[in-house]
């Protein structure tokens, strides 16, 4: 099976190669459903694919200047922390069988409920269309206070990080929108900010498991090194291939993967 895993990671980096973005979210599903990695290992694996092919989308709009430093810093500065102390105390803590209210499940089944809703809304987020940015939304260049303050921008810096932390998904689809309507950003420098702080995220949130998780090295370069190869296909695409239509076509899929996970986990195991 792990010849078919390869496969889907390439495909993986050509979708976000070609539409810049929410492949990375499959990397947990192929990684336990094809691969037969167990949820918490494979969230620790995905945190460092997201992290890593993150970072190589990140460093073009870093070179266009489509970036917000002090958004990343306000940011990503609480959601690192949150992130990694989610990885490195929390989830160990959690016991591998839980109950509640009478109902007995386990901890891999839970982790991976929650991931089933957090796919299923990316999926929303990309099927729906997006109205084009507006004329104010266009001059809107550089960041300024959130009207809602500092500590609001902690929050949600710290509820993304523990998201992150206990799926292994960057968690874009959250956000951007928290970027352009709390942050004021415009639209290509939330993208390029976004993709900043779930490269920071994802990376802090994977050293959180080094010494207490056991990590295939070997195996986790070599999907990473796949992934990266269908990016630079899938960037050479890109300009080929419309985005436009093809990410709702990838929303629909996606959407199908996240009730497939959601009955899995709490019909069929």
């Amino acid at each position: 099976m792990n010849q078919l895993g390869y496969i889907a990671f390439l495909i993986i980096g050509l979708i976000l190669g070609l539409i810049g973005g929410g492949g990375s979210i499959l990397g947990v599903p192929v990684l336990v459903y094809i691969m037969g990695y167990g949820a918490e290992e494979a969230t620790t694996y995905s945190l460092f694919i997201v992290g890593l092919t993150s970072l190589i989308g990140a460093i073009s709009y870093l070179r266009k200047g489509e970036l917000s430093a002090e958004a990343l810093f306000e940011f990503a500065l609480a959601s690192m922390v949150s992130v990694f102390c989610m990885r490195k105390f929390i989830m160990p803590a959690i016991p591998q069988e839980l109950h509640f209210f009478g109902i007995e499940f386990s901890k891999h089944s839970l982790i991976m409920l929650l991931f089933s809703v957090l796919i299923l809304s990316s999926s929303f987020s990309m099927i729906r269309k997006r109205k084009p940015n507006s004329i104010r939304q266009i001059k809107m260049d550089e960041f300024y206070r959130s009207p809602l303050g500092l500590p609001f921008t902690i929050i949600l810096g710290i509820c993304v990080g523990m998201i992150t932390g206990f799926v292994g998904a960057g968690g874009g689809f959250i956000i951007v929108p928290v970027l352009i309507f709390i942050l004021r950003l415009n639209f290509k420098k939330a993208i390029g900010t976004s993709l900043c702080i779930i490269a920071i995220n994802s990376l802090v949130g994977f050293t959180g498991n080094i010494g207490t998780q056991e990590i295939n090295w070997k195996f986790l370069i070599i999907i990473s090194l796949i992934a990266i190869v269908g990016i630079l296909v899938g960037s050479l695409l890109s300009g080929k291939i419309s985005s436009a239509k093809l990410k709702p076509a990838f929303g629909w899929f996606t959407l199908l993967v996240g009730i497939f996970i959601f009955v899995k986990e709490t019909f069929l195991s």
